[in-house]
């Protein structure tokens, strides 16, 4: 089943780097959402914190240390079983690329700019934490409320955070099925989803976190083109009515409830 997920992951990085056709904002009618994509996603400049979060990330890339990781399995198993992984390997194959957390990082910064006030921010798979630390320097006012399953992992984040002295990140650690649900907002301004890579639980993740999302919120699903799954979840998300616009930037899709927003889809390369 790997290789048959890593040629559909290789055909459908063809097809989108072919047919995402809006790379600069054209055709986008919303002014805010014109912004997003032509300033926000285009801008290169390398921010004050970007250096010190790479840094951390390098530091696990070699350490070789070994944890006894809770792993709950695709299907979520209540109970879960013990692995033993080397950080250097959960950081390899588990931390989103720094395109990602700065794209996300940016984002927020606009957001935050834009509404003037302090975000509730929700990551569901913090892993390492480093996505985790670009959502927590958008603005230290923020509040990012993450989950994670494995204690040991969760720790490991922690680490990282008091080096790069973020103090508006709060750990939730445990099954997140169990924990998710305890844990509810108001109000969410911005939810990243990046656990549980099944239909069914993409799925569930989103059924929750869509009603609790402000009204110029944003609900992000990560890897939306890992797997047939991950593709059909995020095709049946951007059909969803809860949902105004939508953005396929290939690593990751962008859901928008703002009702003032025309019901439409775009593909973009970042």
């Amino acid at each position: 089943m790997q290789w048959k997920d890593a040629i559909y992951r290789a055909w459908s990085f063809v097809w989108h780097m072919l047919s995402a056709w809006n790379t600069t904002g054209e055709g986008i009618h919303s002014p805010n959402l014109f912004y997003i994509v032509r300033l926000l996603l285009r801008d290169e400049n390398n921010y004050y914190c970007f250096a010190d979060i790479e840094r951390r990330r390098e530091i696990l890339l070699s350490d070789t240390r070994v944890l006894n990781v809770t792993d709950y399995g695709s299907q979520g198993s209540p109970e879960g079983r013990l692995v033993q992984r080397r950080v250097c390997d959960i950081a390899r194959t588990h931390l989103e690329s720094p395109r990602v957390g700065q794209v996300l990082f940016r984002l927020l910064v606009h957001m935050r700019h834009d509404q003037d006030r302090p975000l509730e921010l929700i990551e569901l798979g913090t892993s390492l934490g480093i996505t985790t630390a670009y959502m927590a320097s958008a603005h230290s006012g923020n509040h990012v409320l993450t989950f994670e399953g494995s204690r040991a992992v969760a720790q490991m984040a922690c680490q990282q955070w008091r080096a790069l002295r973020l103090e508006n990140i709060q750990c939730v650690e445990g099954r997140i099925e169990d924990t998710l649900f305890k844990h509810a907002r108001a109000e969410i301004d911005m939810a990243f989803v990046d656990a549980n890579h099944t239909f069914e639980a993409t799925m569930r993740y989103a059924d929750w976190l869509l009603p609790q999302l402000a009204e110029r919120g944003v609900l992000i699903i990560d890897d939306i083109h890992y797997s047939r799954e991950m593709a059909q979840a995020w095709t049946q998300l951007k059909a969803d009515p809860r949902v105004t616009t939508s953005m396929d930037l290939y690593h990751i899709g962008l859901l928008f409830v703002d009702p003032h927003y025309l019901k439409r889809h775009y593909k973009i390369r970042i």
